[in-house]
């Protein structure tokens, strides 16, 4: 695979990166909305197969591909799986010209602080060689933010920046993402507190190695221009975060430069109960609009 050519296609092509990350902890959800209850599998091998094959549904539509789809975050059990026949991250890249990236965090610990910071991650190191090997161009690691608080927004930061280092140096780009709870009475005020830690801390990143970040979308249009203009930073996108699909939408095309990385905002309104006819008509709404909000 090509590190470059995958570089260019996220730094300068049109579309967005689909979010097929879904964890432990959010697959029944996930799985529910697709009109799969918790019912229908006895533990947790089967709940993953289920989503796997959601998930290959999804990456085999004709809807889905690199004209409109810039990249794809996996889940790691994803990595080692086959969509069609073929290793998950290069049936992505090679069938569909769609950049693989890889979620490597193992999930949040308890809130303290106001935040949520990601639990340690043993084997990282092998892990990141592994997704390398495999053809994975960037890894995502996720934390919550769910009040202003300087301490606690610090530490998530200095967390994620660690991380990102280590990432750097396996030759794999980060997506950072210090998630902003929606629900948070004093978003607007957490996200100022947030965009100048990410500043102070994208001055000490090298342009030569930038990473990108994953933001929850903002109260003010247009508040993360600086952190999109930012030499560190390959490309910002945009989590829905819990908003709808329309929702979200609206708020992304009123945010330039920032891209949709949707997760149930994209798979909104996708059934298992649907035809195949059905459910790639459905899909292809999804990703038209979503990528229509990403270039606009």
């Amino acid at each position: 695979m090509s590190t470059t050519e995958q570089r260019d296609r996220i730094a300068s092509g049109l579309g967005f990166i689909a979010a097929l990350d879904q964890s432990g902890g959010s697959t029944p959800k996930a799985l529910k909305l697709y009109g799969i209850e918790e019912s229908a599998y006895s533990n947790e091998a089967e709940m993953f197969d289920l989503v796997h094959q959601m998930r290959t549904r999804i990456v085999s539509s004709p809807a889905f591909d690199g004209r409109r789809v810039l990249g794809a975050i996996l889940f790691e059990m994803t990595l080692d799986r086959d969509f069609n026949g073929k290793e998950a991250a290069r049936f992505l890249w090679e069938d569909k010209q769609v950049v693989p990236f890889l979620k490597i965090d193992k999930g949040l610990q308890d809130e303290a602080d106001g935040v949520q910071l990601m639990k340690p991650i043993p084997g990282l190191a092998d892990l990141l060689a592994r997704a390398k090997a495999k053809g994975v161009f960037g890894t995502k690691e996720r934390s919550v933010i769910k009040a202003n608080n300087a301490a606690g927004i610090a530490a998530v930061l200095d967390q994620q920046f660690e991380l990102a280092q280590q990432v750097l140096e396996a030759g794999l780009v980060p997506i950072i993402e210090p998630e902003v709870d929606i629900k948070a009475a004093d978003k607007q005020a957490i996200e100022a507190e947030l965009k100048k830690g990410l500043l102070a801390r994208l001055d000490k990143v090298s342009a030569e190695t930038p990473v990108m970040l994953k933001l929850t979308l903002p109260e003010v249009d247009g508040f993360f221009d600086e952190l999109v203009a930012h030499p560190s930073v390959l490309k910002v996108v945009a989590l829905s975060g819990g908003y709808s699909r329309d929702e979200a939408n609206a708020r992304l095309a009123r945010n330039k430069g920032v891209i949709a990385s949707f997760s149930r905002a994209l798979t909104e309104g996708l059934s298992a109960q649907q035809s195949d006819e059905e459910f790639n008509r459905v899909l292809e709404a999804s990703i038209e609009s979503i990528y229509r909000a990403s270039i606009t």
